[in-house]
């Protein structure tokens, strides 16, 4: 079976971000060294009734080396439906998302509901695993109502994933407060599937520190935001294009798939993060937030990379 873990012994994975990890960031993420990119959350019920929304989430780029799609939803003939759809052929594994905490999917019972029903959740798992030849993962948190990511580790493994991705914060937390690395120590200690860390690592302390629970490889997000070369950092590899040439590709992706006005919408959050680190970003960041042009605005970032 294809797995990650075949293609590299410690895998550096970008995280799925609903609304960031769009078929730019992941190609520009994948130029700087990242092993594995996930797509954003794709439902199996949208998938089922909305594919052409679905099919945009679902673009890919020839940079990305190991094609993880990430789904959810809490009936198990959907998540059948999904992982034998055709417009997933081209990715090289499943994650089911069983940790998401945001409120109108955690009032469907899906994602981070999830760790509260152990039966749905395992039944969700064992018939994906049986419905496909690709692996499949699951991402989870430390708990919803109560912290139970032991038993919900043992309960992955024992319904057939190939291995799971820890972010080691409550459904409750958010993205607030610190992640509990002793808690992914021990479930590491715990499993014998391999255990992916996800969790605050922003720079090479964070990654020493996620290194020495044991992990099997990383999981990075918001990290990443801003900072597509955090992964040649991080990695100690040479960087292949300049930071420029990094955000002017991200953006040219785009612009071959989706409609100039929506984009210049959306790409908004994307710039301000990429200025967020330069010098004066203030500044840089404040003309960005009144700029109605792309291309303007790509020029505006150019001339403080280059100052």
């Amino acid at each position: 079976m294809n797995t990650i873990f075949e293609k590299t012994k410690f895998p550096f994975i970008l995280a799925p971000m609903a609304g960031v990890t769009d078929v730019g960031f992941r190609a520009v993420c994948s130029i700087f060294g990242a092993d594995a990119t996930v797509t954003e959350m794709l439902s199996v019920r949208a998938m089922a009734f909305n594919p052409k929304k679905t099919e945009f989430m679902t673009l890919t780029s020839t940079e990305e080396k190991y094609k993880i799609a990430q789904i959810f939803g809490h009936e198990e003939n959907y998540f059948i439906k999904a992982v034998q759809n055709p417009i997933l052929n081209k990715f090289d594994s499943f994650d089911i998302n069983m940790g998401c905490p945001a409120p109108k999917i955690i009032k469907n019972g899906e994602g981070g509901a999830l760790m509260d029903n152990l039966i749905l959740a395992s039944k969700l798992i064992s018939t994906t695993k049986i419905s496909t030849n690709k692996p499949v993962s699951v991402k989870f948190r430390k708990g919803n109502k109560f912290e139970n990511y032991l038993e919900f580790g043992r309960m992955c493994q024992d319904s057939g994933a190939d291995y799971v991705t820890f972010h080691a914060r409550t459904v409750g937390q958010g993205y607030s407060g610190k992640v509990d690395l002793d808690a992914i120590a021990s479930l590491k200690a715990k499993l014998d599937i391999k255990v992916i860390g996800n969790g605050d690592i922003v720079d090479e302390n964070s990654l020493k520190n996620m290194k020495e629970t044991g992990v099997d490889g990383v999981m990075i997000g918001r990290g990443a935001l801003g900072r597509p070369w955090i992964f040649s950092q991080l990695m100690k590899k040479n960087e292949k294009i300049s930071h420029f040439d990094a955000i002017f590709t991200h953006i040219s992706y785009l612009r071959e798939h989706f409609d100039e006005n929506w984009l210049k919408l959306y790409l908004r959050k994307h710039l301000l993060w990429y200025a967020k680190d330069l010098p004066l970003s203030s500044v840089v960041r404040a003309k960005l937030a009144m700029c109605d042009d792309i291309d303007v605005a790509l020029e505006i970032l150019k001339d403080f990379l280059n100052s």
